[in-house]
């Protein structure tokens, strides 16, 4: 059976299913990753509001919404045994893993727009001090992203949904299942570190 079958399958059936008493995400990604597909079942019905719930605040676009979720959940069903419980818990990696398909989809149509722009523009004389401008803006991004990625994946995903996607601190923590004072410290810690990567002086 292909993957896309399983999670069609999946999303169609009657939610009859439910966790077991006691069972956890971590619980159930392990199942999932030997192959289990009623525990798919089970993991996809526990993930699935939040996933489409961070995936539709990121893209704001209901059907593009509904593919990046369906992509999400194929990649849980085909990598869940790359899970590592000592680092982390299994919904932080199931968001993380959404919000970067996500992300990825707002920067392909991004990407695809800047195309379209730059050929209408080609005709266009641009003044230096605008090229002056978007060269910098183009370094500093670099930069950023750089400065991010050396951030532990808690203190990144904090950051990048509390300041990149307007979330308060009690929302970050309902959607990475972390508790609010381990967010609080985690987004303290990732911002010194920001701040030292980029050199900004306090």
């Amino acid at each position: 059976m292909q993957d896309r079958d399983l999670t069609q399958r999946i999303m169609s059936r009657d939610a009859t299913t439910s966790t077991e008493p006691g069972e956890t995400a971590e619980d159930l990604l392990a199942l999932v990753a030997r192959g289990d597909e009623p525990a798919f079942g089970r993991l996809y019905d526990l993930a699935a509001g939040m996933v489409f719930g961070l995936v539709r605040r990121v893209l704001r676009n209901e059907a593009q919404s509904e593919e990046v979720f369906q992509e999400v959940m194929l990649e849980v069903w085909r990598t869940a045994s790359r899970f590592d419980p000592s680092r982390g818990k299994a919904t932080t990696w199931i968001m993380t893993m959404a919000h970067r398909r996500a992300v990825d989809r707002v920067r392909s149509a991004q990407a695809a727009t800047n195309r379209d722009e730059r050929v209408a523009a080609m005709t266009v004389d641009t003044p230096f001090d605008e090229v002056v401008e978007q060269v910098t803006d183009r370094i500093e991004q670099r930069k950023v992203r750089r400065c991010l990625s050396s951030l532990t994946d808690l203190q990144r995903e904090s950051v990048l949904l509390a300041y990149y996607q307007g979330y308060s601190y009690p929302e970050v923590s309902t959607l990475l299942s972390v508790p609010l004072g381990t967010v609080k410290t985690r987004m303290r810690d990732g911002l010194i570190r920001l701040r030292d990567c980029l050199g900004v002086t306090a």
